[in-house]
């Protein structure tokens, strides 16, 4: 429960910062916005603390806009899913081999990139956002629940002109519900996301 709201407390205080950096002096491609297509990574749950939910894993794909009020800082909007694997599965004592569940997820990020002198450039990133966790009746999942998330995590960007390649890794805190299924979400959950992403800068 700590680590979840020290997780939002972090968020939130970078989410403050876009209005300090933007009184700083444009950089040149200051403004510019950039849309990422990720066509595939992968996203991994621990299990829960008490054991109440599993660990399994997803692949994962999505979009993203980011617009950068500097060439320091930005701000991005995500939205993505994780489309259930066939692996298996310990719940209440028991392994089956299934598929887990589908997820949808979207987020705001604050972005901060380190400017170089080269076609790389590395990233900070943190946000909060919304995962909804699909029906499966198979492992209990009776109805769609969303959950609240917080995630921090960064990356490096290439560019060659217009186009470039990205590699984000985040680390993911999901907020539990009372009313959550027993296969997720009944305790604060954790996990790990990586994913490659094309990047088109649009000016």
């Amino acid at each position: 429960m700590m680590r979840f709201k020290g997780l939002l407390v972090l968020t939130a205080s970078l989410l403050a910062a876009p209005g300090l950096a933007h009184a700083q002096d444009v950089a040149p491609g200051a403004g510019t916005t950039q849309v990422t297509i990720i066509p595939g990574g992968a996203t991994f749950f621990t299990e829960g603390k008490n054991q109440s939910g599993p660990n399994f894993g997803n692949y994962t794909l999505g979009a993203s806009v980011t617009y950068n009020f500097t060439n320091w800082v930005g701000v991005e909007g995500e939205v993505g899913g994780a489309l259930g694997i066939t692996q298996d599965l310990t719940l209440g004592g028991l392994t089956n081999n299934t598929k887990t569940p589908n997820t949808v997820n979207y987020t705001g990020n604050v972005v901060f990139s380190l400017p170089t002198h080269s076609a790389f450039v590395p990233y900070a990133t943190a946000g909060i956002g919304g995962l909804t966790l699909l029906d499966k009746p198979a492992l209990g999942i009776d109805g769609s629940t969303t959950f609240l998330t917080g995630n921090v995590g960064g990356g490096l960007k290439w560019y060659a002109g217009r186009w470039g390649v990205r590699a984000d890794y985040r680390f993911l805190g999901v907020k539990s519900k009372d009313d959550a299924p027993t296969f997720f979400g009944q305790e604060n959950r954790y996990g790990h996301r990586v994913y490659g992403g094309l990047i088109l800068n649009v000016k």
